[in-house]
Formats: C-alpha cells, structure tokens, sequence
C-alpha cells in the first residue's frame, strides 16, 4: 500500500549541485556561502540584519539572551506552541508564564498579556503558529507601556504578512526555522532578523564565543558555537527562490480542503487568513474522534499527525493555570496531508477517505 505522509518536501539536483560547488571550494564551515544567505533573507524580508544559526529553537534562545533575559525574569509564552518557545527562556533561567490561546485559532490571546504582567516580567514572544498572525498592535502597545522586549517566534510563518507587513519583522528580534517541516528547509538550521544594530552585534558575537574576530580573539562577552554551515546555506540558497512558487502550492492545497470541509461535518476546519496574506503550510483540522479516525486513514496508508500537547502538562514549567481554549486543540487538533511538494493527487485520496469515514459515522 502507497504511503502518504503527513508532511511532503524535496531537495534535489540543483541543491546537490550547490552543495558540490561549495566543498569544491572548501566552503564547509561558516563563510561566504552562509553570509551570501543571509544577505539574501534580509532581501527577502526587508531588514538589515540576518543572523544565522543552527536552528530555530536556537534562534530564540540567542535572542532572549541578546536582550538580557537571565535568572529571574519572567517571560511570557503561549500555551500552545512548539515547546521549544518555552524552553529557550527556560534554560536561560527565566520563569515560563503561559497564557491560552484564542477560541477559534491557536495564537496567543492577547486580552490575557496584562494580568499575566508582574515586576519580573521582562519579555513577550508572540507565536505566529502556521503562518497565522498575533495582533501586533496589541502586542506592541502592552510592550512598550511596561517596557518589555518583545521576540516574535515565527518558525512557521516565512512569507506571511500581517498588515503592517512581514511577520517576524514587526518587533525587537524575530526568529525563523529550516528544519524539514517548514516552507523551505535546509535539514536544520534558523536565524535571526532585526533591525538595531545593537542586537545584531550582540548575535554575531554570542555565536562564535562571543568573539567578532576569531584571528585575533579577546575574551570580552560570553557566547559560544552557535555557528551555521556554508554547506547547509547552500541548500538554503536554493530552497529561498523555490519560496514564492511553495507559497502558491500551500494555498492551492488549503483552499482545496477548504473547499471539502463542508461535507465534513465531523471536522472542524481552523482556519489562516490567506486573503490577509497568512500562509498555511499545515492543514490543521479538530476532530472530537480523532484517535479513530488517525487509525482509519492510517489502515488507507494516509499518515497524520496529532497536535503536540499544551505546555502547561509539562510538569517542570510547575505551572497550574487554566486553559481551556488550549485543551480543544490540544485534545482534539490533528495534521492532515500537505506540504509544499505534497502531489495533489495525494490531496484527493485524502479526501476521498475522509468522506469515507463520514459514512462509517
């Protein structure tokens, strides 16, 4: 039995052929290659300053530590996200304070920012999960009345735009992934954008020991190897001029299920305002019968995905709140098919089993 998978990328010639290029010219570590890179993103997202680094998780914790987030502070994130949002603040040494999410979408809801303030507060990191945007506005207005960094997490939300323009760009630091899951990818990696210099200079340093110059090093700031690699910004270089023709493919996919769910009364479509300029690039559905229906199109050889749990069941983040929003799409939250080389005739296997299984109900 063909398998679909759940999350569908390629790498091919051209990237083998850029790899080749770059270890012909003993490009492997980071060099020309990975600043060609970043110029290259900066191009793309309209900012100065692109620092990149070995994946998206490390991209936050680099910039939490850039703005002086330390033992004691607290930072804000919300319940829903990939744990590595939280983990960052965490292994810096700074308290987690989890806010819910909105009703119908799994973004931070900001009408909780004031009361989760206290004195130690020091940071907010907005998720933009699935390319979908936090209210901004709202962000930055809280931020700025009680002098708080802001870091925007936007792993999943390359090419998407609010109206103010570009997610990840609206804030101190935002922080982007290339792990495989993502609308381009490079196997691993992330980096960092900003617009103030300061930052900036701080990320460069802390990314190789805290050194600008590794010739003729002195020990003034801490720091360590958070390098990328010319090899995987080869790959990158090639993936970013796929960018505009995956962001097409993602939507003609989210539109196409769209377009079924109302014959699938036993799915709860979460949706990503595309027309805003929000990318999808998971297919994200509730299914109060969900278990049942993973094992259904798993038996069809359809694979899925169910959501990650809510952060506040990690035990460690000792946190006791409640969060109700949270616990729907944690509970119920599922991955369908999709990706921005998923063939489309894989689409409609996929929803030709789903009106399968509506019959079985």
């Amino acid at each position: 039995m063909a398998q679909i998978s759940w999350w569908r990328t390629t790498f091919g010639e051209e990237e083998i052929r850029r790899i080749t290029c770059a270890i012909n010219q003993e490009h492997i570590s980071q060099g020309p290659v990975t600043s060609e890179f970043e110029r290259q993103l900066g191009d793309v997202l309209n900012v100065p300053y692109v620092v990149a680094t070995t994946s998206g998780s490390m991209a936050l914790l680099m910039a939490l530590w850039a703005a002086g987030i330390g033992p004691g502070d607290e930072v804000i994130v919300p319940n829903r996200t990939w744990i590595a949002t939280a983990h960052a603040p965490l292994l810096l040494g700074a308290k987690v304070v989890l806010v819910d999410v909105e009703e119908k979408i799994p973004i931070m809801d900001v009408t909780q920012l004031e009361s989760a303030i206290t004195p130690h507060t020091k940071a907010i990191i907005p998720v933009h999960l699935n390319g979908r945007s936090v209210n901004m506005h709202e962000v930055q207005r809280i931020a700025k009345k009680h002098n708080l960094a802001v870091i925007e997490d936007a792993a999943q939300a390359l090419g998407s735009r609010n109206e103010d323009g570009l997610l990840g760009t609206q804030s101190d630091m935002g922080c982007f992934s290339l792990s495989v899951a993502k609308i381009i990818a490079t196997g691993q990696g992330g980096f960092i954008v900003t617009r103030e210099e300061s930052f900036y200079r701080k990320l460069v340093a802390m990314r190789t020991h805290g050194v600008s110059d590794v010739v003729n090093a002195s020990w003034t700031h801490p720091g360590f190897n958070f390098r990328y690699t010319d090899i995987l910004a080869s790959i990158g270089l090639v993936q970013l001029k796929k960018l505009p023709a995956r962001i097409e493919k993602v939507k003609t996919i989210y539109l196409q299920y769209a377009e079924a769910m109302p014959d699938l009364p036993f799915l709860k479509f979460i949706p990503v305002n595309i027309e805003a300029g929000e990318i999808p690039i998971y297919i994200e559905v509730l299914c109060p019968k969900r278990d049942r229906l993973i094992q259904f199109l798993a038996d069809r050889g359809i694979q899925t995905r169910p959501f990650y749990p809510d952060l506040n069941l990690a035990p460690y983040f000792k946190d006791t709140g409640r969060f109700p929003c949270s616990e729907v799409f944690g509970a119920q939250g599922l991955f369908l098919p999709c990706g921005p080389e998923q063939p489309m005739e894989n689409i409609c296997s996929v929803l030709d089993a789903l009106y399968e299984f509506g019959e079985t109900l």
